[in-house]
């Protein structure tokens, strides 16, 4: 790998949290919530999980000239991420995601995307130099599917790595899948990509299969605590997870790719860098809030050093 620097294109969002017994359903109001706002965005939570575990990192992204979006700055710039590529819209305000975690950790999210639906090929024709001289691109689905395109493309002429998160989930062309070198869903984003339900392992394999025919190097399904299941062209294996109490389930697929673009970089074997994510993910949901929850370096070292 021709470098270990990491460039992360894509979303940068302000959480607006709401802790509650359970998530409302339809027409339903629960009173007693608990309130909070924490930085987010799947790509700023990638950018910012991948500094933590000691990662050089450049983040191309969209925010709008407002408080949020300022806020978002300050806070990408305290863990050293380099900004030189980060858009400040004029008149788009930066974007907002409204999260209800339930007493369980599990989550249910909407997103005003904001200034982040103007990132704009134009603006990876500027960040070239940054993506082509990088070791391993990251990004996710929260911005313009025609960025996603421009971006991969780019990386692939240059020989860089692209981990793709196919979140939030959508259906991708082959076209795409055929620059991606990771391709790290879960099982309900697998599901939608190749039309096998993941319930078991046997499934996994069938639905990685689908996604290395289309030209995808490495397909890692992401199954929450029970760890990932990683498949190559030549053999397929699931690589356990770690057991914590979990507080909040947001961002721990972010802070998984980030920790995996960290270890990738320093030439972990996929079966280290997987475990390391594992860890770094593990980390995340103890913790409340998306950027917030990600681990530092000592943390993820501390748990991925342990027996699984």
């Amino acid at each position: 790998m021709k470098s270990s620097k990491i460039v992360v294109v894509g979303s940068a969002n302000t959480d607006m949290i709401i802790q509650l017994e359970r998530i409302p359903r339809p027409g339903e109001t629960i009173l007693g919530g608990e309130f909070s706002m924490a930085a987010g965005g799947k790509g700023a939570n990638q950018a910012v999980a991948a500094a933590r575990a000691g990662g050089a990192v450049d983040f191309i992204a969209c925010v709008g000239e407002d408080m949020f979006g300022q806020q978002a700055v300050a806070g990408f710039e305290k863990d050293g991420i380099n900004m030189a590529h980060i858009i400040r819209h004029p008149t788009s305000p930066s974007g907002v995601a409204l999260i209800f975690v339930d007493q369980k950790g599990e989550n249910s999210i909407a997103v005003a995307s904001g200034a982040n639906g103007q990132l704009l090929p134009e603006h990876i024709n500027g960040a070239a130099e940054a993506i082509a001289s990088a070791g391993i691109l990251v990004m996710q689905l929260e911005i313009p599917m025609v960025t996603v395109h421009k971006a991969a493309a780019l990386a692939a002429d240059n020989n860089v790595k692209v981990i793709l998160n196919p979140a939030p989930a959508q259906m991708l062309s082959d076209e795409l899948l055929a620059n991606i070198s990771i391709l790290t869903p879960n099982e309900t984003e697998a599901e939608l990509l190749t039309g096998i339900a993941v319930n078991n392992e046997s499934d996994a394999a069938a639905a990685a299969k689908v996604l290395l025919g289309k030209g995808v190097e490495f397909v890692i399904i992401t199954l929450g605590e029970k760890g990932a299941f990683v498949a190559t062209s030549d053999s397929c294996e699931i690589i356990s997870g770690f057991t914590v109490e979990t507080v909040d389930s947001t961002a721990a697929g972010d802070t998984f790719n980030g920790a995996l673009a960290v270890a990738l970089g320093e030439n972990k074997s996929l079966k280290a860098a997987v475990r390391f994510a594992n860890a770094a993910a593990a980390l995340s949901v103890t913790k409340l809030g998306a950027q917030p929850s990600a681990p530092r370096r000592e943390e993820i070292d501390g748990l991925f050093g342990q027996e699984v």
